[in-house]
């Protein structure tokens, strides 16, 4: 039972150009640059959406809907800040600039033999003109999106990376095959934290398998890079800490895609029978967290909703669906007698204060996300858990020999060695064990 829905997907080309000016690009760019700050600047200064709007279009040396994409940009931006505060008051002062066109008028494609040609109006009246380089899969998904009534190209952006002048173009699939949640099988329950997310993938009959992707230096970094925005704001370096926040907002970005791509591709390779993701529904967690200064800027400004949604969005392209439930008292029930208290829950270590069932307390939020989900369907059965699998780590890192191919098995510990046979997983934050 699948459902249809609209998916969009961002395709990369690099740039051949043939005829134009390769330097409008960039002049292009240096213009919208300037009429997003402009519509920043005019907002600070008070004044009305609607006329900021108006005057910064009449004033810009763009085609006309290429000026409206970037100053729905800078709304963006706006709105993004007065809602969540994320990463500070928006501004753009560097150089790169992507240029934002809608296809067929501020750029085009064109198909031909085997190639796909370019144009795009750089400035008004003046045009780039060659071929798009890239993979024949992306050439494939293009072509499919030029010709098939059921697909279209929306905006794409032309910017400079690495010194080479790329075209970021979005297409979407409005008839993309879903699964049916209702119809789900196999039940991903995650749990979302600052430094991993953890899985269980559960059934009516009892758990499948589950893992615990660390990312730690997602947290390691946001940290570094505070640390030297406070020291540069105390000492006056403001220009120093535009540049330090767009850094980490590229490396938190490119993480968090790392980690979507290894979530789903450990659902697809377990092959679960009809799979739907399971997440906490976070969407007032900003207004409730009070835990102090130090915890309220570690929490509130955490990706959560951003990592949820290039899950979502990735799955969504392999037909898989996601859903949410209440996350109350998931990381404090126990998944096996159903206890629950915030004793049970230290750091990394479970241990109910009941049954005395131990487990990695992250992926036991998980198994209780994915059980609350099942418990909200009609004439679905919670599995009783007695016994949970081995938790296995899969840890996200850039060191020398680069990311670990695989999730790893965590090995017993002195600690972690129990009389009723159940093995340690290391706790890594604690030194403790907890069974798994």
């Amino acid at each position: 039972m699948t459902q249809t829905q609209a998916l969009t997907k961002t395709l990369v080309f690099p740039l051949d150009v043939q005829s134009g000016n390769e330097s409008l690009l960039h002049d292009a760019r240096l213009e919208c640059r300037r009429v997003f700050t402009e519509v920043l600047r005019l907002n600070y200064d008070g004044w009305d959406w609607n006329r900021i709007e108006d005057v910064v279009e009449q004033n810009a040396d763009l085609v006309q809907n290429t000026a409206q994409r970037i100053i729905d940009k800078a709304f963006e931006a706006l709105t993004q800040y007065y809602d969540y505060d994320d990463w500070g008051r928006p501004w753009y002062k560097h150089e790169t600039f992507p240029l934002r066109m809608n296809y067929g008028e501020g750029y085009n494609l064109f198909l031909e033999d085997e190639t796909v040609r370019f144009r795009i109006s750089a400035k008004p009246y003046n045009h780039v003109k060659g071929e798009l380089r890239g993979t024949q899969d992306q050439f494939d998904l293009l072509a499919q999106a030029i010709e098939d009534d059921d697909w279209h190209v929306g905006t794409a952006e032309a910017l400079c990376r690495n010194g080479r002048e790329e075209l970021h173009v979005t297409v979407t699939n409005e008839t993309a095959e879903v699964g049916a949640k209702t119809a789900a099988e196999t039940v991903i329950g995650v749990d979302i934290n600052e430094d991993c997310i953890a899985l269980a993938a559960l059934t009516e009959h009892g758990i499948e398998d589950s893992i615990v992707i660390d990312y730690p230096e997602i947290k390691e970094e946001r940290h570094r890079y505070f640390t030297m925005r406070k020291r540069m704001q105390e000492a006056g370096q403001t220009a120093f800490n535009d540049v330090f926040r767009d850094k980490e907002q590229r490396f938190v970005h490119d993480q968090l895609h790392t980690v979507s791509r290894r979530v789903v591709e450990w659902i697809q390779r377990l092959r679960f029978d009809s799979p739907v993701i399971v997440f906490e529904d976070l969407t007032d967690m900003r207004d409730d967290i009070e835990y102090g200064t130090r915890m309220n800027r570690r929490l509130h400004s955490l990706p959560f909703a951003k990592l949820r949604d290039f899950i979502t969005y990735k799955a969504a392209w392999h037909g898989i669906p996601s859903d949410d439930v209440d996350p109350e008292y998931t990381s404090q029930q126990c998944p096996v007698c159903g206890h629950t208290e915030r004793a049970n829950r230290h750091k990394k270590r479970f241990k109910c204060r009941e049954c005395e069932h131990q487990d990695h307390a992250d992926r036991g939020a998980g198994v209780s996300v994915g059980q609350k989900w099942l418990r909200k369907q009609n004439n679905r059965n919670v599995p009783a858990l007695n016994t949970l699998p081995q938790v296995r780590k899969w840890e996200l890192r850039r060191q020398a020999s680069g990311p670990v191919d695989g999730p790893t098995v965590a090995s017993d510990t002195a600690q972690g060695h129990h009389p009723d046979g159940i093995r340690g997983v290391s706790d890594q934050s604690t030194g403790r064990s907890s069974g798994a």
